[in-house]
């Protein structure tokens, strides 16, 4: 299947820490700065979680459909604050709320919608939807704090 994204896999890694196999977002169909994201996972048989989670019944984990979505989160934030000389990392500090309405499995493309909600300071609150095939699949509410600029240290606390 040829995909169309308008940041693709090596664009994200720019915006974004996160690496394989924990990269969770293959590609960003749209985005709108200060507004809203849409990301894109094809959900593969070879990931690395499906033989534990579960042997002969591979569903993906609800937590990584939440990961996901703060990734595709963290482009959004990345794109608002126009940071192509930044350097600064989202930590995921509180999930208000999530819901998961049915089994995301392999083979399936998982859309991701994220809005943001509201931006204090450094926290910034968002809305997320995950659908397969325009069916929702799961939905959260979360906030993230952007550490810009900021040097990291093991242990340090946010």
């Amino acid at each position: 299947m040829s995909e169309e994204y308008c940041i693709d896999l090596e664009g994200i890694e720019m915006r974004i820490p996160h690496r394989s196999p924990f990269l969770l977002i293959d590609g960003i169909v749209s985005c709108t700065a200060g507004e809203s994201v849409v990301a894109a996972k094809n959900v593969a048989i070879e990931e690395p979680y499906f033989p534990g989670h579960f042997p002969g019944n591979p569903v993906m984990p609800g937590v990584l459909i939440v990961e996901a979505m703060a990734q595709a989160a963290g482009v959004l934030v990345w794109e608002t604050l126009g940071n192509a000389d930044k350097n600064f990392t989202l930590y995921l500090v509180s999930i208000e709320e999530s819901r998961f309405k049915h089994l995301v499995c392999p083979g399936d493309r998982l859309l991701i919608t994220v809005k943001l909600v509201s931006n204090r300071l450094n926290f910034w609150s968002f809305d997320a939807l995950a659908q397969v095939d325009s069916r929702d699949v799961a939905q959260s509410k979360f906030r993230v704090l952007a550490n810009i600029d900021v040097p990291k240290t093991p242990g340090e606390s946010l």
